[in-house]
């Protein structure tokens, strides 16, 4: 027995003996084995075998769950593609190893969606795991943040087993999804710039051209002619296509034809300065041609409205004549007694056309639900007088009244009443409509129309002097049409208000700031320059009101203010937002439709909603210059079958 103890204790201190040193050694190599050191040792050692649990083959001990820290975030967590296998270690192990593969799997899809050329690697990763996944068994290792971001690891064998949790799919689909975005990038752009070889193509031209004007090219006869040819063989294959698409097959061949061209021109060049002179002489050249074209437009445009059509001039001829070999018994109207009956739905028109006036009665007649009941009171000056009474003789509005005067029989209508009247007959007023090359003339063509010289335009500031029977009335311009029966304006509660307006604020134009000068302390002072503006053309206006407050006192008060025109120009618009202030009515836009005489993009269905549609602008159905594809609802209410309308070639 004492034998046997010495044996055990002599075999305890052999033991001893070999194991402390070894017990050392371990826990001064793990203390020197930090993540920064760990770095420069190879990789790590992987479970190769199949069927081995890799506790068992781990050099060092596992981190506890303690002592591993979690990652900040983790991109990637797609948990219904793990394998279908699971390790077979505790729970205890399974946590921190979890935990180390997540943050993996972040680290390495940033990597991957940074870099498309591991897609290599990743078909080696998809094989490894595949033939993991047949034996139903999952190799694990400890893996440490800083070893997954160094590139000469990630190539490595250990590096291809950490993988084998990442979803297979993940790094493909960042790539499909940023190749798509591409695609739809790429998409829009060319979308977007349908002509861009056009464009190039008109650049190379503009060059080549340049070039021709060059003394160095011009030296060379013989590069001069091909050149030219060149030139002549682009601009055939150009042509008039206006996108990409619309050139012909050989458009490159031609094009690099010419490139060519000009790339043997550029040898022959010793200096380009002369080239950015040509350059920006003609640019200079370009952009005064531009200048004067514009100016001509406007000139033209402005003479073309002002410009009276042959037919528009032979029919009033045409009219007065057989006016006039008419029996006075027969130049007289019917219904005069119910001119100033208050019940029945009275309008004013102030015109000297005679086929606008037209329009804007038989289209009102033609739309309204009892035409017996409108009654329409027609002034026009002395010279329109005789044919406009004669077309409406000869082509009587249906059951609806109608009268037509001369201005000239409103006696009271004098310059020593009215001053606008006194400011037209004036010789200054004269001059700055005729004599143009005058200093004080102002350069806008717009604001020097004959039209204003002519009260008629005025005329609407007077209408309870001119109708002092009527309680209200309905004001209508020559360039509208009326497209719906327009009876219930009558019925509107215009709570004190004067004038039932239409706003037109949509535009930063039709502000107050846009037709008065509010540099003038009289107009800064009283009115708002951002108060919404509105429009003559359709107006509703309350004569009882109107004469109750006095409103053509207010008028004339602000005429003789500006008598120097230093608060407004010409018009009537001006004069009526000042008169009209804080007394308007706003009506709803469907009311009346503007713009139809200088806007080709109106609402077809504004057009078709509204009641009455406006030719505002220089742009006149009447007129050559007017768009055409407004015309149709303006001549759809003339009978071009007319006698007079055939006589004088006015068709449609």
């Amino acid at each position: 027995m004492v034998r046997r103890r010495r044996r055990s204790v002599l075999l305890l201190l052999l033991a001893l003996t070999v194991l402390s040193p070894l017990v050392l050694y371990t826990r001064r190599l793990s203390a020197a084995l930090n993540p920064i050191q760990r770095k420069d040792l190879p990789g790590e050692i992987v479970n190769q075998g199949r069927g081995v649990k890799a506790s068992k083959l781990n050099a060092l001990p596992l981190e506890t769950a303690s002592s591993l820290k979690e990652p900040v975030g983790i991109v990637f967590s797609e948990r219904s593609r793990e394998p279908a296998s699971k390790s077979t270690e505790p729970d205890s192990q399974e946590f921190p190893l979890r935990k180390a593969e997540e943050h993996k799997n972040r680290v390495l899809s940033e990597a991957t969606a940074a870099d498309s050329a591991r897609s290599k690697d990743e078909d080696l990763i998809e094989q490894v795991t595949s033939k993991e996944g047949e034996d139903d068994d999952l190799a694990t290792v400890s893996v440490d943040q800083q070893q997954t971001t160094t590139a000469s690891q990630q190539k490595s064998a250990s590096e291809v087993s950490s993988l084998e949790t990442v979803p297979e799919q993940t790094s493909m689909n960042v790539l499909v999804e940023n190749s798509l975005e591409g695609n739809k990038d790429g998409q829009s752009k060319t979308a977007a710039l349908l002509d861009t070889r056009i464009r190039n193509i008109r650049d190379l031209l503009i060059k080549a051209k340049v070039y021709l004007g060059l003394g160095a090219i011009r030296a060379n006869p013989q590069y001069l002619k091909d050149l030219r040819q060149r030139i002549r063989e682009v601009q055939k294959v150009l042509g008039d296509a206006s996108k990409d698409s619309d050139l012909p097959k050989n458009a490159n061949e031609k094009v690099k034809t010419l490139e060519q061209t000009l790339i043997k021109g550029k040898l022959m060049q010793d200096d380009c300065s002369v080239v950015v002179k040509k350059l920006r002489a003609m640019l200079h050249s370009a952009e005064e041609q531009l200048h004067a074209h514009k100016k001509q437009t406007v000139f033209l445009t402005q003479l073309a409205a002002k410009t009276l059509p042959k037919g528009l001039h032979c029919l009033p001829l045409k009219l007065a004549n057989e006016y006039f070999s008419l029996d006075p018994s027969h130049q007289q109207f019917p219904n005069k007694e119910k001119l100033d009956d208050p019940k029945l739905y009275h309008y004013a028109l102030f015109s000297d056309n005679i086929l606008a006036a037209a329009v804007v009665v038989n289209s009102t007649v033609l739309n309204a639900k009892h035409p017996s009941h409108h009654v329409f009171h027609i002034v026009t000056d002395r010279l329109n007088y005789a044919p406009m009474r004669m077309w409406f003789l000869s082509n009587p509005p249906g059951k609806a009244t109608i009268e037509v005067r001369n201005i000239e029989e409103f006696t009271w209508l004098n310059a020593s009443y009215s001053p606008v009247l006194k400011q037209l007959e004036s010789q200054s007023m004269i001059d700055y409509y005729f004599r143009t090359h005058r200093a004080n003339s102002d350069s806008n063509l717009k604001y020097r129309n004959p039209k204003y010289l002519s009260i008629l335009n005025h005329l609407r500031f007077y209408l309870p002097e001119i109708y002092p029977n009527l309680h209200k009335i309905v004001f209508l311009d020559d360039d509208v049409v009326v497209k719906k029966d327009l009876t219930s304006l009558w019925s509107i509660d215009m709570m004190g208000k004067v004038i039932g307006v239409v706003e037109t604020c949509g535009e930063s134009f039709h502000r107050f700031d846009r037709y008065l000068n509010f540099s003038n302390p009289v107009i800064a002072k009283n009115f708002d320059p951002h108060a919404c503006g509105w429009a003559f053309g359709m107006n509703v206006f309350d004569l009882a009101e109107w004469r109750r407050q006095n409103i053509t006192e207010i008028y004339h008060s602000w005429q003789k203010l500006n008598q120097d025109r230093l608060l407004w120009k010409l018009g009537t618009l001006p004069p009526g937002l000042i008169t009209f202030w804080n007394k308007t009515f706003p009506l709803n836009r469907s009311w009346h439709v503007l713009g139809l005489g200088y806007n080709p993009h109106v609402s077809s269905r504004d057009i078709e909603r509204a009641a009455v549609i406006h030719y505002n602008g220089n742009m006149k159905p009447w007129l050559e210059i007017g768009l055409p594809k407004f015309r149709n609802y303006w001549s759809a209410y003339l009978d071009y079958d007319q006698p007079f309308l055939r006589e004088c070639n006015i068709n449609p």
